[in-house]
Order: structure tokens, then sequence, then C-alpha cells
């Protein structure tokens, strides 16, 4: 059952399942490369998405850094 410890041994260490760990890194992954469509878009048209990039960042980040503290805890993640 090597294979299968492969897909469920970082969610463990988290405190989540694979399905939840694939639902939130899914989640992260897609806000990012939203934040990254509109930082191009910013750099063509600079007048639009002025914030957007950096505030993306700064607040996954948050939200990354709040989750990780939790799970150091020993805290079930809020999903």
């Amino acid at each position: 059952m090597k294979l299968l410890r492969a897909f469920t041994e970082h969610p463990a260490t988290i405190g989540e399942t694979y399905l939840g760990h694939l639902w939130q890194a899914g989640s992260f992954g897609l806000r990012m490369m939203f934040a990254g469509i509109a930082c191009v878009l910013h750099g063509i048209f600079p007048f639009l998405f002025v914030t957007t990039g950096s505030d993306s960042v700064k607040g996954l980040h948050a939200e990354m850094s709040a989750r990780r503290e939790r799970a150091l805890r020993g805290e079930v993640p809020i999903r």
C-alpha cells in the first residue's frame, strides 16, 4: 500500500483527508491562476487590477499560514 500512502501521508499531517486536501489545494491554485491572469492584464492595461495581485498573495499567504498554525497545534482545519 505504498502508493496509497503517497496520496494520504501529507494530507494527514495537516489534519485533512485526500479529498479535503485536493479541494483546498485546488482552491488555492485556482485563486493563484486568476490572480496571475489579473497581473498579466494589469501589465498590459496598467489601470486594471491595480492591487489584485498583491491583495491575492497577501490573502492566500495569511490563509495558508493560519491553516498551517492550526495544523501544528493539532486543530482540525476549517473547511
